[in-house]
């Protein structure tokens, strides 16, 4: 039981930290510079977290600009005021995500100034149909060699669809549940105690009034993880941050929401 434990949950962290890190802050919004070198080994680790639900950075990246300039609005690609359930704002967002990739549908210009990463080679064999197989068959055999009991393998198809499940609770949630400390116009919310077991990522609203803001956190009780783990590669010259951050913003900025 331990094991599989142990192996859910570092596949959870470990998919959500190259998601917030790789795929948000550096894909959609380049909050920090690093060498072509580093950027290859996080689009590696992006893809083996992720597995058999790794996400393509620069489609990602097209939908996630497209979220904030169209956010809680019709062409918003996942708000969650447009469907009935989260079931079908994934299926929306999933069948949006592979048109971007075939060419079907063209991204707006606007969406594409800035720098995007691309690795063709990689996008290509991590998003095959074969690939993801060969991880979920991987899932499976790890569980069918540590799990104690056959209830253990509802987990897998968690593990199957990491990334779009992790996405969607952030979308989700993020523009539903919660408290607001900017009124910026749409439905962001700041949603506690998740948004710490998010590593940063449910605290929409925050992200939402500064886009361009490495650290998501602006209460007292409010903790970033993910942003504290790029203070750490910041300060060890792994990036380099674009915007001063301040670690500690807390309750500095005057338009706070009524």
């Amino acid at each position: 039981m331990i094991i599989i434990l142990v192996f859910f949950f570092t596949h959870w962290f470990l998919s959500l930290f190259f998601h917030s890190f790789f795929l948000h802050r550096f894909a959609s919004h380049q909050m920090y510079t690093t060498s072509k070198s580093w950027e290859r080994i996080f689009y590696v680790a992006t893809w083996l977290v992720q597995g058999s639900s790794f996400l393509v950075p620069r489609a990602y990246a097209v939908m996630h600009r497209m979220h904030h300039t169209y956010s809680d609005t019709e062409k918003d690609p996942h708000s969650p005021h447009f469907f009935t359930d989260v079931y079908q704002m994934m299926r929306s967002t999933i069948l949006i995500f592979r048109s971007f990739l075939t060419g079907k549908n063209k991204p707006e210009q606007q969406f594409l100034v800035g720098y995007l990463p691309v690795w063709d080679r990689l996008d290509k064999f991590g998003h095959h149909a074969a690939t993801r197989v060969v991880f979920m068959f991987g899932y499976v055999a790890f569980y069918m060699a540590f799990a104690p009991g056959y209830w253990w393998f509802l987990l897998l198809p968690i593990h199957f669809l990491m990334g779009p499940i992790q996405g969607a609770v952030v979308n989700w949630c993020g523009h539903k549940y919660g408290y607001s400390n900017f009124n910026n116009g749409d439905h962001s919310k700041n949603t506690s105690p998740w948004g710490i077991l998010l590593m940063g990522e449910l605290f929409q609203n925050n992200h939402h009034f500064d886009k361009e803001d490495a650290n998501f956190a602006r209460k007292w009780f409010e903790f970033d993880l993910t942003f504290q783990v790029m203070r750490s590669f910041n300060a060890l010259g792994v990036i380099q941050f674009i915007k001063e951050v301040d670690p500690i913003a807390i309750g500095k900025e005057e338009k706070i929401a009524a």
